[in-house]
C-alpha cells in the first residue's frame, strides 16, 4: 500500500496533511512527540489532535518518535521501506523568541532533525517525494530594507518597487542579515533539503511559508498569529502587540490551500526546488487590520496592549510572491482570504476556548 510519512503530524499543517492523504488512500505514518507542549506550555499541546485523527482515520498510524533520534527515525523508515512514496516534514521549533532560550534544542530539532529525515529517506526510500516546510525567515531581516511607506493602518512597499504587484520572490538574498537563531537553524535545514535534491538527485521541494494558519492551530502567543489573535478576541485575554505600531503586514495562507500545493508538487516533483508560499496579495493584513476583523466577527472590543519592542528579526512587511509555484503548477490556486480564515477559526474553536477559561 502506498505510504506517506508526515512529521509534526499533530500540528496544524501536519494534521491537515494527514487528513488529506488518508482521504487519498495513503497509509499515513505520523511522527509527533508533542514537543509543542514543551515549547509553549499545556495550552499548546497537540495530543487532542492525535486522538481525533486516530478515531477518524484507521489508515493513520501515530509514532511518538523524536526526529533528533536518527535510530528511532531509521526504525520507522526500515519498517515501511520502499512503500514510502511521500515524506512531508513539518516538525519544527517555530519561534524566534523561544530559539534564543535553548539554541541547542532549536538547532537540534530544526537542522539536525531535518538532516535525519533526509538521510532516512535516502537510505530507505530514495525515490520518495520529500516536501519540507521551510520559512520566509530564511531571508532574515532583509525585507526590512525594502522601501516601505507608512499608511494609516499598515506599512506598504513603495508602489514603484518591483515587489509591489506580487510580493517578495525567491531571488531575495538570504545572506548578510539578522535571522534570529530560529531563522538560522531553518536556513541550515532549507539549504540541506536543496542539496539532497541537487547533489543526490532526490525529489525534494521546500516551501518557504509566511503565516500558515487554519482552525486547528494550537495557538500560543509566540506562534500562531491569527489563531492566537482570535483566541484572545473570543476569551477577552490581553493581546500584546510587539512594535511597528501594529502596522506590520503578513500574508496568511489557509492550511488546506497549502496542502493542496503539496499535492500538486507530489504529482510532478522537482529536485531541490524552493518556493515562496503564502496568501500573497490575495490574503494579507496588518496586525491593526486583523484586530478590526476579529472585533467585527466577535462583535466585541479586543483587549490589547502595545509595546515598542519588536521581536528580533521580525519582518515589518511580508507578502509572498507565489508566481513561481503557480508557473510550475498552474492548476493550483488560493481559495481563502484573511476574513474567511478568521471566521473559520472563530466558528471552529469558540465553544472550546470559552470552556477552557
Amino acid at each position: 500500500m502506498k505510504t506517506a510519512v508526515i512529521t509534526g503530524s499533530n500540528g496544524l499543517i501536519g494534521s491537515e496533511a494527514v487528513r488529506f492523504f488518508c482521504d487519498k488512500g495513503f497509509n499515513v505514518i505520523g511522527i509527533d512527540n508533542d514537543m509543542r507542549k514543551y515549547f509553549f506550555g499545556d495550552d499548546a499541546s497537540t495530543k487532542w489532535v492525535e486522538s481525533e485523527l486516530v478515531i477518524n482515520y484507521p489508515n493513520f498510524i501515530p509514532k511518538a518518535a523524536d526526529i533528533r533520534d536518527f535510530s528511532a527515525i531509521s526504525d520507522i523508515f526500515r519498517d515501511f521501506g520502499r512503500d514510502i512514496e511521500l515524506v512531508i516534514h513539518t516538525a519544527a521549533q517555530p519561534s524566534h523568541d523561544w530559539a534564543a532560550r535553548e539554541p541547542f534544542t532549536d538547532f537540534g530539532v530544526n537542522a539536525n532533525g531535518t538532516l535525519n529525515m533526509l538521510e532516512a529517506t535516502r537510505q530507505f526510500c530514495p525515490d520518495a517525494v520529500f516536501i519540507f516546510t521551510s520559512t520566509n525567515k530564511v531571508y532574515g531581516d532583509n525585507p526590512n530594507l525594502l522601501p516601505l511607506v507608512e499608511l494609516d493602518t499598515r506599512w506598504e512597499i513603495d508602489v514603484s518597487h518591483p515587489y509591489f504587484t506580487h510580493g517578495i520572490d525567491e531571488n531575495m538574498s538570504i545572506d548578510h542579515c539578522k535571522h534570529s537563531l530560529f531563522g538560522a537553524s531553518k536556513v541550515a535545514a532549507d539549504v540541506m533539503v536543496q542539496e539532497y535534491g541537487k547533489y543526490f538527485g532526490m525529489k525534494t521541494g521546500l516551501i518557504r511559508g509566511g503565516c500558515l494558519t487554519g482552525p486547528r492551530h494550537s495557538a500560543a502567543e509566540l506562534h500562531g498569529f491569527l489563531a492566537y489573535l482570535m483566541k484572545c478576541a473570543i476569551t477577552g485575554k490581553e493581546y500584546r502587540i510587539f512594535g511597528y505600531k501594529g502596522k506590520q503586514v503578513r500574508d496568511n495562507i489557509h492550511s488546506e490551500d497549502l496542502i493542496n500545493a503539496f499535492w500538486h508538487f507530489y504529482q510532478a516533483p522537482r529536485s531541490g526546488e524552493a518556493y515562496n508560499m503564502g496568501g500573497s496579495r490575495f490574503s494579507n493584513c496588518s496586525m491593526q487590520e486583523a484586530i478590526v476583523l476579529c472585533e467585527k466577527i466577535t462583535g466585541r472590543k479586543m483587549n490589547t496592549r502595545y509595546t515598542d519592542d519588536n521581536r528580533v528579526g521580525d519582518h515589518i512587511w511580508w507578502i509572498s510572491d507565489v508566481s513561481k509555484f503557480k508557473s510550475h503548477y498552474p492548476g493550483w490556486s488560493l481559495t481563502k482570504n484573511v476574513e474567511d480564515i478568521l471566521s473559520e477559526i472563530h466558528d471552529y474553536n469558540k465553544d472550546r476556548w470559552i470552556k477552557e477559561q
